[in-house]
């Protein structure tokens, strides 16, 4: 394991030295007290960050393991759920083996609650959890590093610029799921893209699985098609009623429409990840789906067999068909899960007021963006996507 030691989550040894180190990070500390301590923060630092240290420590002094931390993590998700979430359901686990390792391969909509929620439903129903891939781009500051690598995460190396380097960390990368899945008997998660889909359609770039083709068994003479069945790659698709961070994509790909390029402040990846977890994001679904057992000639014929599983097993909420009626002054000819009908919006006129409001508060410019974020997940499933 010494190969991956740059990449690697933190094994149980190494975990009462991280905490340690955290309790007496000044920036996490600062962090965390401006958040929650904020008026006392700005008037006495020093005393914000020694509360916060005391309560950090009462919490969490005492772990010593992985899966321990990740129980105390649990209690903060569970509160998360209740408090932004009007209700978070799953789908699929049904065919999925209780101590068998997989390779989640998923639709990617929220830097770090994909992948969360994607655990919470494993945790919650009798499966291990997932060590989850991670962009360095994402780690700027050391504590955040520290913190997701407790939480059994390993890192994406997204910073190399030299081929060769390239290579080597894709290579590497590589190496690192095919262990994990075959070897250590842990599951992945993993983004079927390198980015968030802002503009809310759902496409796997056949990069991400020629990357994982890299460690398929050449010289043995193993096919992509065995390589893939090996992984036990299953197709996840999370669905969010309301999009916490939907505000900033809308200008985000406004900015781009107008300027042909858009350029990311400074900790805007830390900004989108706190306004995700504290906003409001209606009810969350993950739909679990089945593994990919197909006779794959092609890295691109993979990618096809994942979007058809997640385009198919995505949940619409009535923020989608909200939009679309905004947006089109139709209806889609869809059920909604658990219906026997077709959406009435007669029966929704507080989301509807709701939705709207959410709407009006971003700049005008924006809103077809914004809208464009809920309508796209319907044009999909319609297939009008291009018409």
């Amino acid at each position: 394991m010494a190969e991956f030691d740059d990449i690697r989550p933190f094994n149980d040894s190494e975990v009462s030295a991280v905490i340690a180190r955290l309790l007496a990070d000044p920036d996490l500390l600062g962090t965390i007290a401006a958040l929650r301590l904020d008026g006392l923060h700005r008037a006495i630092p020093p005393v914000a960050r020694a509360i916060i240290r005391f309560a950090l420590r009462r919490e969490f002094g005492d772990v010593l393991d992985v899966r321990s931390f990740q129980e105390r993590v649990e209690g903060y998700m569970a509160r998360m759920i209740a408090d932004t979430t009007a209700g978070f359901t799953v789908s699929g686990l049904d065919q999925i083996a209780p101590g068998t390792s997989y390779l989640f391969l998923s639709n990617h909509r929220d830097i770090t609650l994909d992948p969360a929620f994607t655990n919470y439903g494993l945790f919650h129903n009798g499966h291990n959890t997932v060590r989850i891939a991670i962009g360095d781009n994402l780690l700027q500051r050391p504590y955040v590093s520290d913190l997701m690598r407790l939480n059994k995460s390993f890192i994406v190396n997204r910073s190399a610029t030299a081929p060769r380097q390239m290579l080597a960390a894709l290579r590497n990368l590589s190496k690192y799921i095919r262990l994990s899945v075959l070897e250590d008997g842990e599951s992945v998660w993993l983004a079927q893209r390198e980015g968030r889909a802002k503009d809310g359609l759902d496409r796997t770039e056949p990069s991400i699985i020629k990357m994982l083709g890299m460690s398929m068994d050449k010289k043995g003479g193993q096919t992509l098609a065995e390589h893939v069945r090996s992984l036990r790659i299953v197709p996840v698709a999370v669905s969010y009623e309301l999009d916490p961070c939907d505000a900033l994509k809308a200008a985000e790909l406004c900015a781009r429409d107008i300027h042909g390029s858009y350029d990311k402040g400074e900790d805007e990846d830390v900004q989108s990840i706190a306004a995700s977890i504290s906003g409001d994001k209606g009810a969350v679904h993950v739909a679990y789906g089945t593994p990919l057992t197909a006779d794959f000639q092609t890295p691109e014929d993979v990618a096809a067999a994942v979007d058809r599983q997640i385009l198919r097993n995505y949940r619409l909420h009535p923020s989608n068909y909200i939009a679309y009626q905004i947006t089109t002054g139709t209806l889609p000819d869809i059920v909604l899960p658990g219906e026997t009908e077709r959406f009435n919006l007669a029966d929704h006129s507080g989301g509807i007021a709701d939705f709207e409001t959410r709407l009006n508060r971003i700049p005008e410019a924006h809103r077809p963006y914004f809208l464009r974020i809920y309508t796209n997940p319907v044009l999909a499933k319609l297939g009008q996507l291009g018409a």
